[in-house]
């Protein structure tokens, strides 16, 4: 039974949400979020507050229970204080800059690396050896940063590479003469 999928979505002062049939629109100050639920989950608005509900009792409606009360409250959380994902460059000569919207790095690679931001989400550097992206949408801004971070990730022997802000990294110890 799903627990997550019991509990309502609170919604705040200067969000408004819209139901139009299975598809749920949330505004806010930050922006704007749509998505479509799937046909076995059935959403209502009482008051300040999104209930979800199944509207049949099967496996596939159970998995998307918690799953579709996650997204919304997700969606609500971003339009309203929106998300943030931090990357450290770690390495001698790694390091990041932006070209007007572009975040162009240096990776230990013969080349520039540069990333362009998708709509709705902006880079940040506010050191040469971090990155900031920031945006409404939780999956896009994580997705980024891990795509950005899969370019360098850290290795084991020296700890180099592109990482998210407090990871640890697992050392290994080096060749023993």
């Amino acid at each position: 039974m799903s627990r997550i999928g019991k509990k309502a979505v609170a919604v705040p002062n200067g969000v408004t949400v819209t139901l139009d049939g299975q598809t749920v629109t949330v505004k806010g100050p930050k922006g704007q979020l749509a998505w479509t639920l799937p046909e076995e989950i059935v959403v209502s608005q009482e008051g300040g507050e999104l209930t979800l509900a199944k509207a049949q009792d099967s496996t596939r409606a159970q998995a998307m229970w918690g799953l579709s009360r996650t997204l919304v409250s997700n969606m609500v959380e971003g339009v309203t204080n929106g998300y943030e994902r931090t990357l450290e460059l770690v390495g001698v000569g790694y390091r990041a800059q932006m070209k007007g919207q572009m975040l162009s790095m240096q990776l230990g690679y013969s080349h520039d690396v540069d990333v362009t931001p998708p709509q709705g989400i902006s880079f940040a550097v506010p050191k040469q050896t971090e990155i900031k992206i920031s945006g409404i949408d939780k999956q896009a801004v994580g997705e980024l940063a891990a795509q950005i971070r899969r370019m360098r990730p850290p290795e084991p022997y020296k700890g180099k590479g592109v990482r998210y802000a407090g990871e640890k990294v697992r050392r290994k110890e080096g060749k023993k003469k």
